[in-house]
């Protein structure tokens, strides 16, 4: 594979990281908040990786051709953002007790949160779909489903250079400052809900326009 495509995609992809989202969002509320941030950044990976193995595998274009498929998928990453924007506001401010404490805390939780985070994104698939074959040479040596799988991996490498900092930075600089991190938290929530409720709204006037 050409070493030139995969710098081009390297540049973009991280111009794309580097825009404020759910991912985002998500990293600076925990890292903030809860001084979680390996876990996190390892579910937002791991969602990532689950797309790439849905293009590589090219199941991608198959929902693409299927409305409905990409109707239920903007719908449930919808749900789910806002679901998970809203835990975000409650807990601003609040420390839960007991065992529910416990279970919050758990690295597991902050893993799976990620994983729906990155994966329940229907613009991240749309991404995946609409730009890593831009970079893809028919004439290269490399089977096509390697040259998705190798750029997919960049975009996770690139995910990974970018967030982990930027959620280590958050628990050190703003996770000693109850005031900011209370701000912080209530801004990540805010903005989960209303990407979330942006999505659905989107998708809903797509299907009007249908009609």
């Amino acid at each position: 594979m050409e070493l030139s495509a995969v710098l081009g995609f390297a540049a973009l992809a991280l111009t794309l990281i580097a825009v404020p989202g759910p991912d985002w969002a998500y990293v600076l509320a925990a890292g903030a908040r809860d001084h979680v941030v390996t876990p996190v950044v390892g579910g937002i990976m791991i969602g990532y990786a689950l797309i790439t193995a849905v293009v590589v595998a090219g199941i991608g274009p198959l929902m693409a051709a299927v409305p409905m498929a990409l109707v239920a998928l903007t719908v449930a990453g919808a749900g789910y953002l806002t679901y998970l924007g809203a835990r975000t506001l409650r807990s601003s401010g609040r420390v839960e007790a007991g065992s529910t404490a416990a279970w919050a805390s758990s690295p597991l939780r902050y893993l799976a949160r990620g994983i729906g985070v990155s994966a329940l994104n229907p613009k991240g698939l749309l991404i995946f779909l609409s730009i890593l074959p831009q970079f893809t040479r028919t004439a290269s040596g490399w089977p096509l489903p390697l040259q998705l799988a190798t750029l997919g991996g960049v975009f996770i490498a690139i995910c990974a250079l970018f967030y982990l900092p930027l959620g280590h930075a958050a628990s050190r600089v703003l996770g000693a400052r109850p005031g900011i991190v209370n701000a912080v938290t209530k801004v990540a929530g805010a903005s989960m809900i209303l990407v979330g409720v942006g999505l659905l709204t989107e998708r809903v006037f797509q299907l009007l326009g249908h009609i």
